[in-house]
């Protein structure tokens, strides 16, 4: 390139991962191989970029500071005017390791004539087709290790449910630190709400129970009736495991047997998950309309997105959470969740108004929409599930009696478990498409303000209207003027 120059204006940009993080390489280590690089070429620093703890290998990760970077490459100028002619990174792998990435960057740096790029071992030319197809070769030979290294770690994963043998993380609550030996006062209280569970005792009455003995997670926190529940209906208890939401199973299909002390037997879980089983998501009451377990708190939780817009142009879109707010008219507030929860954090309005606008809305078009339903005809599986489910029960029935061996039971089970599933979430369609129907086609208004829809049917008509509602920002949470300009429905056809 030609001796150096004393003034060349370029941006340095570096990338921690974690594992380098643990290494004890910090973003400082980083930026000072930028300098040295920088004072050797005779070129000077005017702006560091760092995207800490991003990886650069996941589709999903936004690293705000590469987009900023490549956005003042292709610029040629920083937001405050300051010039740019260059970048320095510490190596390429620490800039992309997507060819998408790499071939954005290259573009916004050969947008102009003349620019500079380098990275620890010196100065390259990217104008060179030659430079740049080894550049995108060393992305795609990265990005190829960061998939190995992916699939070793899940293969080690898989192998170690297969062999029964306890993964990382915090200990079990009812098992020493080993994750193997039972915690004899922890593993009696879980032995006493399992079987508790079976005779038909709710979940309620013993978190109740729990809490007032002051029985504390491994947290030293007082238990949820989730935390609970799922304590309750965890396979580790009679010696099982799941992986990805599935029993790990032998070649037979029989579960495998974990090497740590179980604390009620295989039969006795079987029991739980059946129960457990019953009650997940939406149910079928017996006059035919749907209840929600999972019903949110608030009208509009899930439904309302963040619509503001990051450093690339594109809208947050998180659900906005709901939170009590004495402080706001109506008592609480819809925001985006923190940069550590997912969200942006950047949004935040009166939970009372925005509900109030939506439903005169939703209300509104649901009218319009009179007549033009029809109300579907009986669903035709209910004979086929119900056959299933009894022969489910007189199979699981059978097994506990010992009458069945584990060869038989286990994979006949899980057929017949998978098309059960396949059955209720098809029932739970229908019906739930019937009962939106009938609300629609009726004085849906006036069946609404009487009070007679609860929560989780006015979910149910508000998503019949309605994808979602973008709520866009205007800052200082709920306390600035209700604009509904700000509210972007997203309405169905």
């Amino acid at each position: 390139m030609g001796e150096a120059v004393s003034v060349i204006p370029v941006v340095s940009y570096a990338r921690i991962s974690v594992d380098t993080a643990r290494d004890g390489h910090g973003v400082e280590d980083q930026h000072k191989v930028n300098a040295e690089t920088a004072v050797r070429l005779g070129w000077t620093i005017v702006h560091r970029y760092t995207d800490n703890d991003l990886s650069a290998a996941k589709a999903g990760v936004l690293r705000p500071d590469f987009e900023t970077m490549v956005k003042s490459l292709k610029a040629g100028h920083l937001p405050d005017g300051q010039p740019v002619r260059g970048v320095i990174v510490v190596a390429d792998d620490r800039l992309a390791r997507r060819a998408g990435d790499y071939e954005r960057f290259v573009d916004a740096l050969t947008y102009e004539e003349g620019r500079l790029y380098a990275d620890a071992k010196g100065s390259k030319n990217l104008y060179s087709e030659d430079v740049e197809s080894m550049g995108l070769f060393g992305v795609v030979i990265s990005k190829m290790e960061v998939r190995k290294m992916q699939r070793r770690a899940r293969r080690s994963h898989r192998a170690r449910a297969e062999m029964g043998i306890p993964v990382g993380g915090k200990r079990p609550f009812g098992w020493q630190v080993d994750k193997l030996t039972l915690e004899p006062e922890e593993a009696a209280w879980l032995a006493k709400g399992a079987r508790e569970v079976i005779a038909g005792r709710s979940m309620h009455s013993i978190l109740r129970e729990w809490r007032d003995a002051d029985v504390r997670t491994i947290n030293g926190k007082a238990w949820a009736s989730r935390s609970l529940k799922l304590a309750m209906w965890n396979p580790r208890l009679c010696g099982w495991r799941k992986h990805n939401g599935e029993l790990v199973r032998d070649a037979n299909g029989v579960p495998v047997v974990g090497r740590w002390e179980p604390i009620i037997t295989s039969k006795e879980w079987m029991a739980i998950d059946a129960i457990f089983s019953a009650r997940v998501g939406p149910r079928v009451k017996a006059d035919g309309t749907v209840a929600d377990y999972r019903t949110p708190s608030y009208l509009l939780t899930g439904i309302l997105r963040c619509g503001k817009p990051g450093g690339d142009g594109r809208i947050c879109n998180s659900p906005l959470r709901a939170a009590v707010r004495p402080d706001l008219s109506g008592g609480y507030l819809y925001q985006c969740p923190s940069r550590e929860m997912g969200g942006c954090g950047g949004t935040g309005r009166n939970g009372a108004k925005i509900d109030e606008f939506i439903t005169e809305a939703v209300l509104s078009k649901l009218e319009e929409r009179v007549g033009a339903v029809q109300v579907e005809t009986r669903w035709a599986g209910e004979g086929e599930l119900d056959r299933l489910t009894r022969k489910q029960r007189k199979l699981l029935q059978a097994w506990q009696k010992d009458q069945i061996s584990d060869e038989l039971f286990f994979p006949e089970n899980q057929r017949m478990e998978s098309r059960v599933k396949q059955l209720r979430e098809d029932r739970t369609r229908h019906v739930l498409n019937q009962q939106r129907a009938a609300e629609v086609t009726g004085d849906v208004r006036g069946r609404w303000n009487s009070g007679r829809l609860d929560l989780a049917q006015k979910r149910a008509l508000i998503r019949e209207a309605l994808h979602a509602v973008v709520v866009l920002p205007v800052g200082g949470g709920g306390r600035r003027p209700f604009n509904p300009d700000l509210l972007v429905p997203k309405w169905r056809d």
